[in-house]
């Protein structure tokens, strides 16, 4: 099993302060992967550098919308960070047009990618929340039919929904997400902004998510899943210190 921690790039300094904070983790944390957040003029590739890959597999986001798939921008990317692995999700347009946006389609350009890089391991994004089960199995099957190598989740709540995904995502490298929620402010936004329902026994507190994210360890550890961390406005000594991260875990 995999454990990927995910640093939000808001700024060097900040990224810099949970990239040492991941390291007191110790062997448990073996991924690190960047999202690419149109509000920050941060990019998730230009952390390349800061990360040692020797300890970490480094995942950068992209946002398919931020690329033409006649252009040769995303390339130049990958082949100047000299990139092995990214994550490609759709993307929301720009706030205020700040930046150009194209009509691109994650599954196209996880298409064009795969064709010109080979040995790129390519993951896409799949949320449990936004639409019903059966459509969001053919969106993902669509992935995997262009040549995704995995898939990371956006964050689950309910350990029922999970186990459904997993009867059907058997043999592909998947990253459950785990994203803790400590009030009822960040509760709201989840089932406003991503449709999200909470289980019945859900409580937006720092009991719950610990409890919560050591049974989906538990269960991944068991049935061959990763797992995806999310760690979003917490106390990550006290959330971590408290969660039962396996020791001795290998890339």
């Amino acid at each position: 099993m995999k454990i990927s921690f995910e640093i939000v790039p808001r700024s060097f300094p900040a990224f810099a302060e949970q990239y040492q904070f991941v390291q007191t983790l110790g062997a448990a944390i073996n991924v690190i992967n960047v999202p690419d957040i149109q509000r920050f003029s941060l990019r998730s590739w230009e952390l390349s550098t800061h990360i040692d890959t020797t300890q970490y597999q480094f995942i950068p986001h992209f946002r398919a919308i931020d690329f033409s798939l006649t252009g040769g921008e995303i390339f130049r990317i990958i082949e100047e960070q000299e990139l092995s692995q990214v994550l490609l999700v759709s993307g929301d347009p720009p706030e205020g047009l700040k930046r150009a946006f194209y009509n691109t389609d994650v599954v196209s350009l996880i298409r064009v990618l795969k064709q010109r890089y080979p040995l790129l391991r390519i993951y896409a994004g799949f949320d449990p929340h936004r639409q019903g089960l059966q459509d969001e199995c053919e969106y993902i099957q669509r992935k995997i039919d262009v040549g995704i190598s995995g898939l990371f989740s956006q964050p689950f709540y309910d350990t029922r929904l999970i186990d459904i995904y997993t009867e059907h995502l058997q043999g592909l490298d998947t990253y459950i997400g785990i994203s803790p929620i400590t009030n009822m402010a960040s509760k709201n936004y989840w089932e406003i902004k991503n449709k999200v329902k909470f289980p019945a026994n859900f409580q937006p507190d720092l009991n719950w998510s610990v409890n919560f994210a050591n049974q989906v360890i538990e269960s991944a550890k068991n049935s061959g899943f990763n797992i995806y961390f999310m760690p979003i406005k917490i106390d990550l000594e006290l959330y971590f210190s408290r969660i039962n991260l396996l020791k001795g875990n290998s890339p």
